[in-house]
This record gives C-alpha cells, sequence and structure tokens, in this order.
C-alpha cells in the first residue's frame, strides 16, 4: 500500500450540493478499491494561476490516503471523464512528504479548534 495525495479542482459553477456529491462520488471510488482515507480537505473556492476552460476560479479539494497503485489509474480515468473536474494531480508521498502532511493536519486542526 503506497500513500498518495490528490488535488482536485471542480468547476466554480456548480452548486454546494453538487460539490459534495463530486467529492462523494471520487470518495466512494477510492474507497471501493481499497483505499483508507487518511484526510479530506476542502480549500474553498480560490482563484487561479490562468484560465482554465475560460473560468478564473475552482473549487479545490485534497484527499490523503493508502492505496495500491492500480487503483490511481481508475480514479483518474474517472477524473478526465467528468466535466466538473477541471484539473487534477496525484503525487505519491515519501516518508518526508508524509511527516510533513501530518504536521498539516496537526495545524489545521489546532486553527479550527482556535476559531
Amino acid at each position: 500500500m503506497n500513500h498518495y495525495e490528490t488535488v482536485f479542482i471542480l468547476n466554480p459553477v456548480l452548486s454546494d450540493e453538487q460539490i459534495k456529491e463530486t467529492v462523494k462520488k471520487y470518495e466512494d471510488i477510492l474507497v471501493s478499491k481499497g483505499a483508507k482515507m487518511i484526510s479530506k480537505e476542502d480549500w474553498g473556492l480560490k482563484k487561479l494561476a490562468y484560465a482554465i476552460q475560460h473560468k478564473k476560479s475552482g473549487f479545490y479539494h485534497l484527499f490523503e490516503y493508502t492505496v495500491d497503485g492500480d487503483a490511481i489509474n481508475n480514479l483518474e480515468v474517472e477524473f478526465r471523464r467528468d466535466e466538473r473536474i477541471m484539473r487534477y494531480l496525484t503525487v505519491k508521498l515519501d516518508k518526508h512528504a508524509i511527516a510533513w502532511a501530518e504536521k498539516r493536519r496537526n495545524r489545521n486542526k489546532k486553527q479550527k479548534a482556535n476559531a
């Protein structure tokens, strides 16, 4: 089992319900392939560095999970087929990136607790 992070950008014209439905769809795809979800983060609506499909912003989401490498191919095929997904990136994490991701998760928990 390898440790991965996937960031994907959703079309900004989607409603909150459509965003939740899309995120749930991709989480279900991963779980059905045997993935163990470690973290899910909603980064919200962010301005893009350059226009994608004539859009200047998008909803960012991050999944951190462990799964066999075969499942990544299926996930990315689904991303390519879905018109709601503007861009995606999946990265296999090494031990240093895993430690950094854990620090980020802990920092986010503290910020939410203080808010």
